[in-house]
Formats: structure tokens, C-alpha cells, sequence
């Protein structure tokens, strides 16, 4: 299916937003009353400050004209996190755009939102055990799937001849342990792993550490591939391999960032997972627009949290090789040509057939 096609299904869905809903309530009015809250949790993965943040803000200044979004980023501490959520309930915040640091704390700060009859939207990842109003992701599972079906297409028969690292994300992530579940359902029997490891916060710093101290007690041994669970555990890993003077191998990846890409073009990592972020962010943004009216969206879907049965809304993960950048993130317009190709890659991205 082209990535056209699979777009198509989230623009439906926001079609269903603005339909299969309860009876308008009077538009919110400027100010504090039309506050959402989007409230974000690191860094070190670049998608959030620059895709998810500005892409909610100007697609809820579309929709609503009057709205302010109050963006915070809690850079990977849980209990800033908290802070941050009361800080801005306390500015008068209607919504919450949650996008938790940790899965299970952060049913604190539901509580605090339920305490005062504010909505929230679990945004990109689960809040677990706590009645969030919905949910907004992809189908995370299903992100494990293709890393795990790509790294055995990059593998081929070496797959029963070698050894592989497996670097998954963070335990405090509920997505990580579904990429983690998704991956080892389409690996285990398949693959042999030489080593797995968590990695703390999705810091690629912990994933080098990790890979350079994991790969002397591996002499001898053929690693012949490294299942990472997102772009910056898999560069940490290759920078490790590098410096230990190992050969390339495949390596997986997640969130098509611009360094990965690159990567990608020059034989360095195998594959990541697209994900569009635009699409997660403007229907998190109708969405929170339509809580702010008073209207309450019928999905079809939901997820079980914990506690409960959780309206939900899973977009579809693509594969990007060498060969679908063109066709699929350059295509999208999610990366630019220019961006992608400037300098030493510029060869690259000519073979590749970008322009």
C-alpha cells in the first residue's frame, strides 16, 4: 500500500472527528478558557520540538483562532512532568495533551486534570492504569513488526550464521514495550541475540555506554546485526561498532529522523520506521479542539490502559529502506531534499534518485 493510501485513513478519521460527535456547545472564547496544554516528554529525539509541537499549535490556530497552547517539555523527568501539568491547570488549561514520560506516574497527573474536569488526550504514548479520555499513537506493535521483518530481509542467510545486540527503549515508555513485543514476535526462533538491553530515558548515550562496554565480552563471537529500537539508539550503537573497529552490519531504526536518513544512504543503518507526525498531531489538535466545545468523538477503536477501555486512534508505521526515502519521507515532505542532501551526501542521495 503507498503511503498516500495509508494517510488517507487518518485524514477519514479526522472527517469522523468533526462528525460523529454530540451536540455543539458555544465556541470557547479567547483567553484562559481556550487554553490546551501540550505537555511533552524529552529531547533527545528531535520529532518533538521539531514536528509535534509546532504542528499541533498551527493546526489548533487553525481551528481555533482564540486557543493558546501552553507547550512543556519535561526532558525526561517524570516528576517535572507533574509539575508542569499543575502549572498549567493552574494558568486555567482545559485540555491536556499528554505525551508521558512515564507511563505509570503519569497517572498523577490525570488525577490532578480529573480533579478539576479537565480532559486528557494520551498523546503518542499510553498512560497506563489511570482513565485517560483517548487515545493517540500508532500501532505500536505493529512498529516492532517491521523492524523485525527488515532486519531479517537485511539478514538473509547470515540470520542462522551470527549473533545480533538487541537495544531496546525505555522501560518507563509503555510504546517501548510494544516495540519490544512486536520486535521479538517477528525474531525469536529466527535470530539468535548475543545480548539485550534496556535503555534508560531513550538516551543514546546509555546505548553507547551499553554497546561498548557489551562488545568485549563478545570476542570471537559473529554479531551480524543490531535490532535498536529507534534512530538514536541505532546511531549510539553504530558509533560504538565503529570505534571497536567492527564491520557494518544491518541496523533498525525508528522515527526517520534526518541524521538516520543519512545513514541510511551511506550503508550505515539499514532501515527506521516512519511515522507521521504531522497526521498524529493535527488529529490530537482537532481533537482537543472538539473536547474544548464540549464534543465528544465515537471511536471504533480503543486500547486497554489498565483501566479501562480507552477510545483510540492507531495510525499506520512505514518501512524506509535506501530505496523508499524518495517514495515515502522525501515524497511526504516530512525531510527536504536539501536538508537530506547537503554536503557529503549529496552523491548518495543521487543514487537513491533524489533530487
Amino acid at each position: 500500500m503507498s503511503v498516500r493510501a495509508l494517510l488517507a485513513v487518518p485524514l477519514l478519521l479526522l472527517a469522523l472527528l468533526a462528525g460523529c460527535t454530540e451536540s455543539l456547545t458555544s465556541p470557547p472564547e479567547s483567553g484562559p478558557a481556550a487554553r490546551v496544554a501540550l505537555l511533552l516528554p524529552e529531547l533527545k529525539a528531535s520529532r518533538y520540538e521539531a514536528g509535534d509541537q509546532p504542528y499541533f499549535a498551527q493546526k489548533l490556530s487553525e481551528l481555533c483562532g482564540g486557543c493558546t497552547v501552553d507547550y512543556r517539555n519535561a526532558e525526561q523527568n517524570a516528576e517535572t512532568q507533574l509539575q508542569q501539568a499543575k502549572d498549567a491547570l493552574d494558568q486555567g488549561a482545559k485540555v491536556l495533551v499528554l505525551a508521558p514520560v512515564d507511563s505509570v506516574a503519569a497517572g498523577d497527573i490525570v488525577s490532578a486534570a480529573k480533579a478539576r474536569g479537565v480532559p486528557v488526550i494520551s498523546y503518542d504514548r499510553l498512560v497506563l492504569k489511570a482513565p485517560v479520555d483517548y487515545y493517540i499513537s500508532f500501532d505500536n506493535a505493529k512498529v516492532g513488526t517491521l523492524q523485525a521483518a527488515a532486519l531479517l530481509q537485511a539478514l538473509g542467510a547470515k540470520a542462522s550464521q551470527g549473533e545480533i545486540l538487541w537495544i531496546n527503549g525505555s522501560p518507563t515508555d509503555n510504546n517501548a514495550t510494544m516495540f519490544k513485543q512486536g520486535a521479538h514476535a517477528g525474531l525469536d526462533g529466527k535470530v539468535r541475540v548475543a545480548a539485550e538491553s534496556d535503555t534508560a530515558e531513550w538516551n543514546p548515550d546509555n546505548a553507547k555506554a551499553w554497546t561498548a562496554r557489551i562488545l568485549p565480552t563478545l570476542r570471537g563471537r559473529s554479531i551480524v546485526g543490531v535490532y535498536a529500537a529507534n534512530d538514536g539508539t541505532a546511531g549510539a550503537a553504530i558509533a560504538a561498532m565503529k570505534a571497536a573497529g567492527l564491520p557494518q552490519v544491518p541496523v533498525t531504526g525508528q522515527d526517520a529522523e534526518t541524521a538516520a536518513l543519512q545513514r541510511i544512504l551511506v550503508g550505515e543503518q539499514y532501515m527506521t520506521v516512519y511515522k507521521a507526525i504531522r497526521t498524529e498531531a493535527e488529529t490530537a489538535a482537532t481533537l482537543a479542539n472538539d473536547l474544548l466545545r464540549g464534543r465528544h468523538p465515537a471511536e471504533t477503536t480503543s486500547v486497554d490502559n489498565g483501566a479501562g477501555q480507552v477510545p483510540s486512534i492507531l495510525l499506520d508505521p512505514v518501512t524506509v529502506t535506501r530505496d523508499t526515502i524518495a517514495s515515502t519521507v522525501v515524497k511526504d515532505g516530512f525531510v527536504t531534499p536539501g536538508a537530506l542532501c547537503a554536503g557529503a551526501y549529496a552523491d548518495a542521495c543521487r543514487a537513491a534518485g533524489i533530487a
